[in-house]
């Protein structure tokens, strides 16, 4: 029932691929970000950047259509060069700790509207028209959504069979990644694999909710019958058991007026609370929850008499941290927008929470176990949203190494 199609990808010319993709604009401090601009002229940063500067000056047409003419510079400059055929593309990342394969196609609004693509995230309303309006103007799209598939051993092969061959791409990254990127544009391999996928129920969005919104919203205006681009969403498809999932640990200012002493025993009447001093405790299973205050790390396990659910979002640990802790003790109700609460990701080190709080920044901290991919597909399944901030997933797109134009 899921639908991919090929497409024709604008992709840097082999010589200069390395040099001109680049991680998500956001990604980079100041710093770094002045340094790639200074000195690496064919980085895929000075086709972004205008979208990030004169904010104020500039209205945001305008600096969308900026972002497009820069982009058009690097094609007339061969730095970037779109493929005469529709292919289906073959990523592979390896890290430092694990490596992640994947197919990037195009995938379909329709399937979106009809819930075969499903998600299990919100979305803020205004993201999703910036990133509408920025698609629109700049007229192309080089962030694939992250969407899972079930594990199929058949597509395992054919991928494993592909990625024998010589990588059309192969380069190394300053963050010591290697990525692998190859093109099947072999009509008769692609129209077996798209019917492999047409015998799978359902994709399931695990990073790109907004842009998948706003690829809908662009379909939606698209009043120009023969562009069907903007029907298909740039989606990189992964097997569900090569996804990385990590927490985000919550870090928070005060404990809303509380002692110490009463705000453990709030806790008490939910978990079974106990000190572990300065031994860094990090949580080992479902339901078991670390904090950190006052110089002294705690386990948290929540008592049986309080694990009783009635549907799947109440039994993630993300919400029961919001429904027995930071709702009813710390009056934290809207886990988006209030200032006393932030996050961190769990990819950063036990310490750094640590460190935060020492410093004064923050009062407390709760640390998570990371939720799994059944929970996400169950969730999706059952058309529930997660909390804000409850999953960091991996792997991460560079921008720049494959652009669907629009």
């Amino acid at each position: 029932m899921a639908k991919i199609v090929p497409f024709k990808a604008v992709r840097p010319t082999r010589d200069k691929v390395c040099l001109v993709t680049c991680r998500s604009y956001e990604e980079y401090v100041n710093a770094e970000l002045a340094a790639q601009l200074d000195f690496n002229p064919l980085s895929f940063l000075h086709i972004l950047k205008p979208a990030y500067t004169n904010q104020e000056t500039v209205s945001f047409e305008k600096r969308y259509r900026q972002v497009h003419q820069k982009y058009e510079d690097f094609k007339n400059e061969i730095i970037l060069v779109k493929d005469k055929k529709p292919a289906i593309y073959i990523h592979k990342i390896v890290t430092k700790t694990q490596s992640f394969t994947g197919i990037i196609a195009g995938t379909s609004v329709a399937d979106y509207c009809n819930n075969i693509i499903k998600k299990h995230e919100d979305i803020i309303a205004f993201r999703v028209r910036l990133l509408k309006d920025y698609m629109k103007y700049s007229e192309f799209n080089t962030e694939p959504v992250l969407m899972t598939y079930p594990d199929n051993k058949t597509i395992e092969n054919w991928i494993f069979n592909c990625t024998q061959k010589l990588a059309d791409f192969e380069f190394s990254t300053t963050k010591k990644e290697i990525h692998y990127l190859w093109k099947i544009e072999d009509t008769l391999e692609i129209d077996w694999l798209q019917n492999i996928f047409e015998k799978t129920d359902s994709l399931y969005i695990a990073d790109g909710h907004h842009r998948t919104e706003a690829l809908k919203l662009l379909s939606e205006e698209n009043d120009d019958s023969e562009n069907t681009a903007k029907n298909h969403i740039l989606s990189y498809l992964i097997s569900e058991n090569n996804v990385k999932i990590y927490e985000f640990n919550r870090l928070v200012k005060d404990l809303n007026g509380f002692t110490k002493e009463d705000f453990l025993k709030e806790l008490e009447k939910n978990f079974i609370v106990t000190n572990k001093f300065q031994q860094p405790f990090q949580p080992s299973k479902k339901h078991e929850f670390g904090m950190y205050l006052n110089n002294a790390f705690y386990s948290l396990i929540l008592r049986k008499e309080s694990a009783v659910f009635d549907t799947v979002l109440e039994c993630l640990d993300t919400q029961i941290l919001y429904k027995k802790v930071l709702l009813p003790i710390l009056a934290i109700e809207d886990l988006r927008n209030d200032e006393r609460i932030e996050y961190l990701s769990g990819k950063q080190s036990l310490l750094e929470v640590k460190n935060k709080i020492d410093q004064g920044e923050f009062e407390i901290g709760f640390i998570l176990f990371p939720s799994n991919i059944g929970e996400i597909k169950a969730l999706a399944d059952a058309n529930l949203i997660m909390p804000p901030k409850s999953t960091y997933i991996e792997p991460k797109f560079r921008s720049g190494l494959v652009v669907y134009e629009l």
